[in-house]
């Protein structure tokens, strides 16, 4: 596949027919595209070998919404937190008896790279309450728990091993982890939310690799839910930027907006699909 930097298996599927200039299916992919109120949503599952290696990605499913209102409409904003909600529930058996850890990958103190520590501040965290008042919760409500671990610049410890220590401790049945990626096409930045059950590769977004985060490494299932909030700035102008510059990511002059529009979408997608019975006015109640 060509040299192009994303995160996102849409577009390496894309760029790999693009690049065999062939329309057809890449053998080992399956690819299905659906129009949801507004919402497109494409989902790749890359079945074998071959198709990982087309696409530089692990096998597994992917679903990409495409909702380019997401940042200026109240209306796109509650579809799509629907429709985070159905492919985590697609993808998990979710059950009001089980824990899930919820992780926020990133540096709080980088825009482009918070999304993952924002939407930690906006999730019902429920684990501490259903171990010391069950009887006092509804049934459809789960256990929650959540950590923003921060980076290894800032904490001198790889951040898969703070989760794999958390996860000893707690024995969670699911992780779902939050990230920022990368695109190779600007219209999908900002605009785009990932989810594949595939795992996560901490620091991709920014382009600074850790240790991978998926079901082998922690022995868990581990949902992985990413918007992409850089852009390569050698792909977006066609030119060899000097090894001093790179990577050199760009992003968009309204990143705050869309941290706080998308880490509330990514959140609340995140509360519908582990505490069933509840609606979004029922969420903000609680988590103001």
């Amino acid at each position: 596949m060509q040299n192009i930097r994303t995160d996102l298996a849409v577009e390496a599927h894309e760029l790999s027919k693009k690049e065999a200039q062939n329309a057809t299916e890449i053998e080992g992919v399956i690819s299905s595209v659906e129009e949801k109120n507004g919402v497109s949503i494409t989902r790749v599952e890359i079945t074998n070998k071959n198709g990982s290696d087309a696409l530089g990605k692990a096998m597994g499913k992917y679903t990409t919404i495409d909702a380019p209102n997401l940042k200026y409409s109240m209306e796109v904003y509650e579809n799509v937190c629907k429709i985070i909600s159905e492919e985590i529930c697609a993808m998990a058996d979710i059950k009001s008896d089980m824990t899930t850890l919820v992780v926020g990958l990133g540096n709080r103190d980088i825009t482009p790279d918070a999304l993952g520590t924002s939407v930690i501040s906006k999730l019902l965290v429920t684990r501490h309450i259903k171990e010391s008042m069950n009887k006092l919760v509804d049934e459809s409500i789960s256990g929650v728990c959540a950590i923003a671990p921060g980076v290894l610049g800032t904490t001198g410890i790889e951040t898969a091993d703070i989760i794999q220590a958390v996860t000893d401790r707690i024995n969670p049945q699911l992780i779902i982890a939050v990230d920022a990626l990368a695109a190779a096409d600007i219209e999908r930045v900002s605009t785009t939310i990932q989810i594949s059950d595939t795992g996560i590769q901490p620091g991709s977004g920014v382009g600074n690799n850790r240790d991978g985060l998926n079901e082998k490494t922690t022995g868990v299932k581990v949902i992985a839910i990413g918007m992409p909030t850089v852009i390569d700035a050698a792909t977006i102008s066609k030119v060899k930027i000097p090894d001093e510059l790179a990577p050199l990511m760009v992003t968009t002059k309204d990143i705050d907006l869309v941290i706080e529009r998308a880490s509330k979408t990514v959140a609340n997608g995140i509360n519908l699909a582990l505490h069933r019975n509840m609606t979004l006015r029922d969420i903000d109640c609680c988590t103001g």
